[in-house]
């Protein structure tokens, strides 16, 4: 085998003649080459082929994958041609993607240490800047995306917000419910976030959709009924149970609160003058054994339940509602439906504050609930994304744009995740 197939081979590159290899300094190799006949002369852009217009800026350089410890680069004219749609640009070369600075072979393969390990890692290994990282994603998934529109043929779908970063910051996601794929993700969570996914989806596949889950947020679902009318809206079952889990610790307190003013505290020095004692102390806590699930409950816990019911009936019968609400979503269909009808009966006559308003709540929200044990739709598989997206961000210790964690997220969860250069899909690097 000749040296040149050789380097050609261990570049990854293909239609490219390799002029010459030489050593510029130690640690430093420098492959010169040009793009092959059939790969002349083409617009760097839509890759057609164009008439020659100028030299450019001369030769620039492309870093290659390493070979071993020694950085790897391609040197090569970069022309410019005149494209009747995209002007004068530079013309292609069919090792790069256009406006990049790194081969095809190096770009999948941070890509792809990408979604396995954290940023700081890549950086060290690959030998590249923090953002280099970001913009290498954002340009592998710019790449996926042109394969296909990922929005074609949607019928379910959940939407979700994520807080990504301190400050306030947050995602908003959509998540396709039949193939699990997470389909589109931006910054910010209000209307005009929601409103930019449906503008991408378009009026006419917005009528397709048939269902679509969320939380109960008033910005989702006013959004969600302008834009696909037709759509079943199915609540949340993890939220609504959440509602009465707060009803129940707003009730708790009201109980830890009553005790310490029957005087169960005690002083402990300057700073922290009263703690909670007695029982005070025991509602204090109460919280997890009230929280937790009665299959998940520890022997202790149960104790705990066992001690609330004598000391407190009030705050068991708020124990007990909200374990009922739980058993509406366990059970499902018109027996969830008959088994709503009447916890809403008896929250209404309760006489607990905290589970009368969660009555009216429910009420204004019957509908979607009907729905949810209709179909049988959550946001358990939107969470589930969301978890991931948490954890590529704890991975990553963080990322400055949301626009690279977003390339992130879609190019691990969106149903392309990146593969070594030796595994890669011929669409994509060609």
């Amino acid at each position: 085998m000749r040296n040149v197939r050789v380097f050609r081979a261990l570049l990854g590159v293909e239609k490219t003649v390799i002029e010459g290899v030489e050593f510029e300094e130690p640690g430093l190799l420098v492959v010169r080459a040009r793009p092959g006949r059939g790969a002349r002369s083409r617009c760097g852009v839509c890759r057609r082929r164009c008439g020659r217009y100028d030299a450019g800026e001369g030769r620039r350089r492309w870093r290659a994958l390493d070979a071993g410890t020694v950085k790897v680069f391609i040197e090569a004219d970069a022309p410019r041609v005149r494209c009747a749609r995209h002007g004068v640009v530079v013309a292609h070369v069919p090792w790069a993607r256009h406006g990049a600075g790194h081969t095809l072979a190096f770009d999948e393969t941070v890509a792809w240490l990408a979604t396995q390990c954290s940023k700081t890692a890549v950086t060290e290994l690959m030998r590249i800047a923090w953002r280099t990282v970001g913009s290498v994603i954002e340009r592998v998934w710019a790449d996926v995306e042109a394969l296909g529109d990922r929005l074609d043929g949607l019928t379910r779908i959940g939407i979700d917000e994520i807080s990504y970063k301190r400050g306030h910051r947050y995602l908003t996601v959509v998540v396709d419910h039949d193939s699990g794929r997470l389909l589109w993700a931006a910054p910010g969570r209000d209307r005009a976030t929601l409103g930019a996914f449906f503008d991408l989806l378009g009026p006419d596949r917005c009528q397709l959709i048939t269902h679509v889950s969320a939380d109960q947020a008033d910005w989702i679902a006013e959004i969600v009924a302008q834009r696909c009318p037709h759509a079943v809206q199915c609540a949340d079952p993890f939220h609504i149970v959440q509602w009465a889990t707060e009803a129940l610790d707003e009730v708790r307190r009201q109980a830890w609160n009553d005790a310490r003013t029957a005087g169960q505290t005690k002083s402990r020095g300057y700073r922290n003058p009263r703690i909670a004692t007695g029982d005070a102390r025991r509602f204090k806590t109460a919280r997890y054994a009230l929280w937790k699930n009665p299959e998940n409950l520890t022997d202790r816990q149960r104790e705990k339940l066992a001690w609330i019911a004598k000391t407190d009936p009030r705050l068991h019968r708020a124990y007990l509602l909200k374990e009922g609400l739980r058993y509406v979503f366990a059970v499902k269909g018109q027996a969830g439906k008959d088994a709503l009808e009447r916890w809403l009966s008896w929250a209404r006559r309760c006489q607990i504050p905290a589970f009368t308003r969660l009555a009216r709540r429910i009420t204004a929200v019957k509908d979607r609930i009907h729905a949810t044990l209709d179909h049988g739709l959550s946001n358990a598989l939107i969470e589930s994304v969301n978890t991931k997206i948490r954890l590529l961000t704890r991975i990553a210790f963080g990322f400055r744009s949301a626009d690279a964690l977003i390339a992130l997220a879609l190019l691990s969860l969106g149903g392309h995740k990146p593969s070594l250069p030796s595994q890669t899909d011929p669409r994509i690097s060609q």
